[in-house]
């Protein structure tokens, strides 16, 4: 029915999202109502009669409209979506779908918490030994180039991407301060704090490391 956030919005806590087409569950909704009213009525009618049969089944089709009638009013609180926090909207364009319908269990937005980032680091598998829990780290994005941001490496997990022919580890890590220019999806480089070596040793490491893989591979 209506769609005010586009992504790149800053929204707010309970803002208003977008907000569906209620028509038909309000018909439904009135439709359950009236069934209740009914069989009411007719509850009423066995029981001054008392015929207790007729009474029991007009008792389980009223237990039975008064769910119907729960689940269509819940549905209907559930018509207006609104931000669970404050953040801002990566995706969920649906200004142009006004008037079309969406599927349960659909994704209509991606939203991003503005004070709760976290750096995912690719970290080529030749140097991933050398990556420890609670090291130290800096940041520079391409977006910022003048800023530098501190991290602390908190969690190496065993998953891969391949790229550039070669294989990166993910390596998550957690800012020491978050500034308001951060968006989410920005990217750059980082460099973790590992230990003191000459420069000699890191310059000819990937060298050695390729000759050793080499040797082994050809030794019998």
């Amino acid at each position: 029915r209506e769609a005010p956030a586009r992504p790149g919005d800053v929204v707010s806590h309970d803002q208003l999202l977008c907000a569906l087409d209620d028509r038909d569950l309000r018909l439904e909704r009135l439709q359950w109502l009236g069934r209740q009213n009914q069989y009411q009525r007719q509850l009423q009618e066995a029981i001054a009669q008392r015929n207790r049969s007729e009474a029991n089944v007009i008792r389980a089709q009223l237990d039975q409209a008064l769910a119907q009638l729960e689940l269509a009013e819940s549905r209907l609180d559930r018509i207006a979506i609104r931000a669970p926090f404050d953040g801002i909207v990566l995706s969920g364009d649906l200004s142009q779908r006004l008037g079309g319908s969406v599927r349960q269990g659909e994704e209509l937005f991606q939203i991003a918490p503005l004070d709760a980032y976290r750096v995912i680091l690719k970290v080529d598998e030749s140097g991933i030994a050398d990556v420890e829990e609670g090291q130290r780290g800096v940041l520079v994005l391409s977006a910022l180039p003048a800023e530098k941001y501190a991290f602390t490496v908190e969690k190496i997990t065993p998953l891969t991407t391949a790229g550039e022919g070669k294989n990166y580890f993910r390596v998550e890590a957690c800012l020491d301060q978050v500034s308001p220019a951060l968006r989410p999806g920005m990217e750059g480089v980082g460099k973790i704090q590992v230990d003191q070596r000459l420069y000699v040793v890191i310059w000819m490491r990937p060298v050695l490391e390729w000759f050793r893989l080499k040797l082994w591979s050809w030794w019998p």
